[in-house]
């Protein structure tokens, strides 16, 4: 494990450094013009460094900050866009609810019930888990939260089942329950961090606003039910088990998952509030508020004194602040590309690696939904939004695709995870179960071989009947 770790912090830091050098070598570039080099420059920095995780995140966000108000890139108003970004106040309403759910103990019991419910053969098991992440994607808007929340639950439960840890049954049921809180969640707008920066730089880049019901019908049937039953078929394929000893008795192994029979006022608050909160999602293209307003609105009412679902002292001291410095920074480097025209330079480059053209929807999809996969293992699933918006004009025009559709081809591609260390979360959860990077990486790379071959063209014929392909 050691050696391990050793190896993991070499290559870190080996990535890290490769950008530091590759940054300062664009800085260096002669050039008529410096602002792209700059630009450049500062995106393979920020997006090194992110990659690598020799940073925290929100550190290299900060470096981001003031690279790009000493080199003169862009405008203030520019490098700081990504705080007035709808995505930023989406994330930080997520957030205040996130807390909420997590305080009043509401997603405990929730998953706890749905997972007592499916309790049973391995099959049952599997599929239990990775439908609660499904229903907790709809009421939790945090890939992170909802893995701390499932993780020591369904430990609880594979201990119960005659799982210890080691076993390949408990490093499925681990799996079950980390994959089945991102992949169908890539399909719901609000309940990935991706989804929202994604959202936001359409909006701040080019006036496009995505609505909460569109982007469901979209992409829920074939990356949220279809993605669903191809995560509960692989993890059985690959880690059915029997049990490696006789379940122990409920009552002894059980507390883990042991929840009080009463509601909690907090828990049928925080209930009200976030059914409130599903149906004016739902009903976004009457009322016409973004979904980050109503978000904003559920952590207002999360945080207000008369109903102190999130106190002060929590707000303060728990709150996600690096998250939403990490958000405004992917957004704000998305905004300077932009600005400083590399966006247009990297749009031709990928129109010529990838050989894009008019009246060829097919190709062009598929081209850009394997440029979104390959890209995303250096960027990593939140940083991919970031690098990909300030080219999708460029890329629309070449392509003959409407804009729209350009940008959300990305969801095809970060809703993709070839290898753990591109999912934060998964990474979290692999080390609260005991899950190995090798065994994790049996799941991951099943599923993006599946849904690249199978669900990938039943994408495309889904979106050209929908009109978004022609």
């Amino acid at each position: 494990m050691a050696i391990k770790a050793r190896g993991a912090g070499l290559l870190s830091r080996a990535v890290a450094g490769a950008a530091v050098l590759a940054a300062a070598a664009l800085l260096a570039w002669p050039s008529g013009d410096p602002a792209p080099f700059r630009a450049g420059a500062l995106l393979v920095f920020a997006v090194g460094l992110w990659a690598s995780g020799a940073l925290p995140v929100h550190v290299t966000a900060v470096g981001f900050f003031l690279g790009a108000v000493l080199l003169a890139i862009a405008p203030a108003p520019v490098v700081f866009s990504g705080f007035a970004s709808t995505a930023f106040w989406l994330v930080f309403g997520g957030l205040i609810v996130g807390l909420a759910v997590e305080r009043t103990g509401l997603g405990r019991r929730l998953a706890g019930a749905l997972v007592r419910t499916f309790a049973g053969g391995y099959l049952r098991v599997v599929a239990g888990v990775v439908l609660v992440g499904l229903v907790l994607a709809f009421l939790m808007p945090s890939t992170m939260g909802r893995v701390i929340v499932l993780v020591p639950i369904v430990a609880a439960l594979a201990d119960r089942l005659g799982y210890p840890p080691g076993t390949r049954g408990r490093d499925g049921i681990v799996m079950a329950t980390a994959l089945g809180t991102f992949m169908p969640a890539a399909a719901i707008l609000p309940a990935n961090v991706a989804n929202m920066v994604m959202t936001g730089a359409a909006e701040t880049l080019y006036g496009v606003h995505v609505r909460y019901m569109e982007y469901l019908v979209l992409h829920f049937p074939v990356l949220g039910m279809l993605k669903t039953g191809l995560v509960v078929a692989v993890v059985w394929l690959l880690y059915r088990d029997p049990a490696a000893r006789p379940p122990a008795a409920p009552d002894a192994s059980g507390a883990k998952c042991a929840l009080p029979r009463a509601w909690t006022r907090n828990e049928r608050l925080l209930a009200v509030v976030l059914v409130l909160t599903l149906i004016a999602w739902a009903l976004d293209s009457w009322h016409g508020l973004s979904p980050a307003w109503v978000a904003l609105a559920a952590g207002f009412l999360c945080l207000l004194p008369g109903i102190a679902l999130v106190p002060a002292e929590d707000f303060e001291r728990k709150m996600n602040w690096g998250s939403l410095v990490y958000v405004a920074g992917i957004l704000g480097l998305a905004a300077v590309v932009d600005h400083a025209g590399l966006g247009r330079v990297l749009a031709d480059a990928l129109v010529t690696a990838t050989g894009l053209e008019q009246d060829a929807p097919a190709r062009n999809f598929a081209a850009l939904v394997a440029v979104g996969t390959l890209l995303s293992m250096a960027t990593t699933i939140g940083g991919l939004p970031g690098v990909l918006s300030p080219l999708a004009e460029g890329v629309a025009l070449a392509s003959g695709l409407p804009l729209k559709t350009v940008l959300m081809t990305q969801v095809l591609g970060f809703s993709t995870v070839i290898l753990p260390y591109q999912l934060p979360p998964l990474v979290v959860a692999m080390q609260l179960g005991g899950v190995s990077a090798s065994s994790g990486a049996r799941a991951t790379l099943a599923l993006a071989a599946i849904t690249l071959a199978a669900l990938m063209p039943l994408n495309f014929f889904w979106w050209r009947m929908l009109g978004y392909l022609g």
